[in-house]
């Protein structure tokens, strides 16, 4: 009851309130003009047919277009057909440059997730009739779960982790946000623990398949790139800040600062939004930092058109080339650990071979990091002081045990692949999906 009084009050405040998302569309597109492109396809319009029967990845972002490219590579060898949905611009392009070939031929298609509101939803699902919904993470809209149920698409959170922070805030009150993942059909999940934890708000049909991230391909080219360029580098030590947020910006200039001497490590610093990189530059030169912007320093094949030898700071002001500043490093600083949002993706790092520090807030990446601290392949400091300090210590990453830690908990696309065949080929069993 209170979850139906909770979406009719839901969907009236979408019938209320759509003209400012458009409004706030526009705007966001005089500053990147793919939020303003394909709106039709928000509302289930598209200029061209949508693969049938295919096998529906709602991704967010890029971030959530990295995790799933090897689970995506898998559907399309064997002959699936693919349709991608993105909210933001970056994990829409991700996804065009990653599937052209299989765009080109109409095995995969990438389009905006449709709005939710239950007439632009379905008229998504008729135009390309999924045989199954991998919202990814803990990606649930209200519309979305009810309205693929309607219709009969089996809809299932997939990569999927419930982090005991928000567990614990979606427990108080209403129990809205449980209730309604309580609602979804079933997960396929990180680890045991994360199913345990679905399973206390309602979920069911849960499957345990690991992390997706594991399996992410890494591209030869970013690690031939970064060997020939570390080797420039006159043997010095080399740092890495990934996905580094604005409001770590100040930490991470004051450690470069206290880092200084004569054994002093360059410093590969990249920030994790593209607005923030001229901001980046300008306060580590103003801090008399000797600084150099890849998109200036470096040419599109990543090799060096000026000297690097005398450089503090290379600035990673590039999308899509995070492995090659990661083949740089010695060791890697995983960005956002210092703020309540907490840390990013730790596994690009250690698939290179790269033990990783991150601040105290690790709740995000809580599978595999608990994993991974336990190896002693990660570690989470409080402050900039005992970062300083951790970065002071001379230390020999422990290549064993950081393949030991990727062999164990590697395999997690073929896993959910095979339960994607369970799911689907239950429900083709029982009944009809499609309800027109």
């Amino acid at each position: 009851m209170i979850l139906r009084a909770a979406l009719w009050a839901y969907r009236l405040a979408w019938l209320l309130l759509w003209p400012l998302v458009l409004l706030y569309l526009w705007r966001r597109g005089r500053r990147d003009a793919d939020y303003s492109r394909h709106i039709g396809e928000r509302f289930g319009f598209y200029p061209a047919p949508l693969p049938q029967d295919a096998i529906w990845v709602h991704a967010v972002s890029l971030g959530e277009i990295r995790s799933a490219q090897g689970l995506i590579r898998r559907m399309l060898e064997r002959g699936d057909k693919v349709v991608v949905t993105n909210i933001t611009p970056a994990g829409r392009r991700e996804a065009q440059k990653l599937f052209a070939p299989e765009i080109a031929r109409g095995q995969l298609a990438v389009v905006w997730a449709p709005f939710d509101m239950p007439f632009a939803l379905r008229r998504f699902l008729r135009a390309c009739r999924p045989r199954i919904g991998l919202p990814l993470e803990v990606e649930v809209w209200p519309e979305m779960i009810f309205t693929c149920r309607a219709m009969g698409v089996p809809l299932y959170l997939c990569n999927a982790q419930y982090a005991e922070g928000p567990l614990a805030r979606d427990g108080r009150g209403l129990r809205l946000r449980q209730r309604l993942i309580g609602a979804i059909d079933g997960a396929f999940v990180k680890s045991e623990l994360q199913a345990q934890r679905f399973r206390s708000v309602g979920v069911t049909n849960l499957h345990v398949t690991g992390e997706l991230r594991f399996d992410q391909p890494i591209p030869p080219a970013h690690l031939d790139a970064g060997a020939a360029l570390r080797g420039r580098f006159g043997g010095r030590e080399v740092v890495t800040i990934a996905s580094g947020v604005v409001d770590e910006e100040t930490l991470y200039r004051d450690l470069i600062l206290r880092m200084q001497g004569p054994e002093a490590p360059l410093f590969v610093y990249v920030p994790r939004a593209p607005e923030r990189f001229d901001a980046v530059v300008k306060g580590l030169e103003g801090a008399g930092l000797r600084v150099m912007r890849r998109s200036l320093g470096l040419d599109a094949n990543l090799r060096a058109q000026v000297g690097v030898e005398g450089i503090d700071v290379l600035v990673g002001d590039s999308l899509g080339e995070m492995y090659f500043y990661l083949a740089l490093a010695d060791r890697v600083i995983v960005g956002a650990g210092f703020t309540p949002n907490g840390a990013h993706n730790i596994i690009e790092a250690l698939s290179l071979g790269k033990p990783v520090l991150t601040g105290p807030v690790t709740w995000p990446i809580e599978y595999p990091f608990v994993e991974a601290e336990a190896a002693g392949i990660a570690v989470s400091v409080p402050d900039l002081a005992a970062l300083e300090a951790a970065l002071r210590v001379s230390t020999q990453a422990d290549q064993a045990a950081i393949a030991r830690f990727l062999a164990e908990h590697g395999g997690a696309s073929a896993r959910t692949l095979a339960a994607i065949d369970a799911v689907t080929g239950k429900v083709r069993a029982e009944h009809a999906p499609y309800v027109s």
